[in-house]
């Protein structure tokens, strides 16, 4: 039998020692957190960060000053948001706090939180986008009584007549890109049909016309269903803006994309349909020029 001593399991070399130190560091677990640690971490979380009453901004390269109760007026902002002190804000090398965006129409934002200013009419579309990031409801509703933005709902409900007004529009552009393409020219021409009144008008006819809107069978009317020869074809649809005013529409959403078009008429689809009426729809020679 043998018996192990408390006096033996006491003694040990100098190298035993050592190593039996060098496996406890090797074992240590972090330390456990102090109250005064957890109680420091937790008042952290709990309470905002304590932001200066004026505000250094840097947006994007442009820089500003205010208050910060002018960047708080409305709640419901992402302004208000970022600079409640729940959230971290980058600042830049001057310590100011960077927003990455636009600053060309930030003054006209801080202009409205402090003191309800509204923009210049020629700048009243780009503040709209801006107020659209930062969420100022408020502004938004004060720029969509001011021209142009009132004009382009008036405008929009009209367009909205035609569902496929947008992919006539992108039908224009391939069409005269291509051509222009194709013969290496500055400009191309298409044509373009407008018209407003599904059913053909011939010059007796307008004071009948509503008779004979109704009067036509269903054999007839198959004869009066066709498509002129043309590169794009608007209409019909019914309201009191006529083809003049979808032409005016047209040039300006192509111009707005920085495409050049000028646009007559060229005469009417002279389509034989039946008995005495042909189709007399107007056509127009539109002419993009690409450079």
């Amino acid at each position: 039998m043998v018996v192990v001593s408390g006096h033996l399991e006491a003694t040990g070399t100098t190298d035993d020692a050592m190593s039996t130190s060098d496996a406890e560091d090797e074992l240590i677990e972090p330390a456990t957190p102090t109250p005064s640690n957890a109680a420091f971490s937790l008042e952290d979380k709990v309470h905002p960060l304590q932001l200066p009453e004026v505000i250094p901004l840097n947006v994007g390269g442009m820089c500003f000053t205010t208050r910060l109760s002018t960047l708080l007026r409305y709640e419901d902002t992402m302004l208000a948001a970022m600079f409640s002190g729940r959230h971290y804000i980058p600042t830049d090398a001057d310590g100011r706090y960077f927003i990455d965006r636009d600053g060309t129409c930030f003054g006209d934002i801080l202009n409205f939180l402090r003191c309800g200013d509204l923009p210049s009419q020629e700048r009243v579309k780009m503040v709209y986008k801006e107020a659209q990031y930062y969420s100022i409801g408020p502004l938004l509703d004060s720029l969509d009584k001011l021209q142009p933005l009132t004009g382009e709902k008036v405008r929009q409900a009209f367009l909205d007549l035609m569902p496929y007004y947008k992919d006539h529009l992108e039908r224009i552009i391939d069409i005269g890109k291509h051509r222009a393409i194709q013969r290496k020219a500055r400009f191309a021409k298409l044509k373009v049909c407008v018209f407003k009144e599904e059913m053909p008008i011939t010059p007796y006819e307008c004071p009948q016309f509503n008779a004979l809107r109704f009067e036509r069978s269903e054999s007839e009317s198959k004869h009066f269903e066709h498509h002129c020869e043309v590169d794009v074809s608007f209409g019909p649809w019914e309201a009191v803006a006529d083809v003049y005013d979808l032409l005016h529409c047209i040039v300006t959403d192509l111009s707005e994309r920085g495409i050049s078009v000028e646009h007559q008429c060229i005469g009417v689809c002279d389509k034989h349909l039946i008995n005495h009426y042909y189709c007399k729809r107007p056509i127009y020679e539109f002419k993009i020029t690409w450079w």
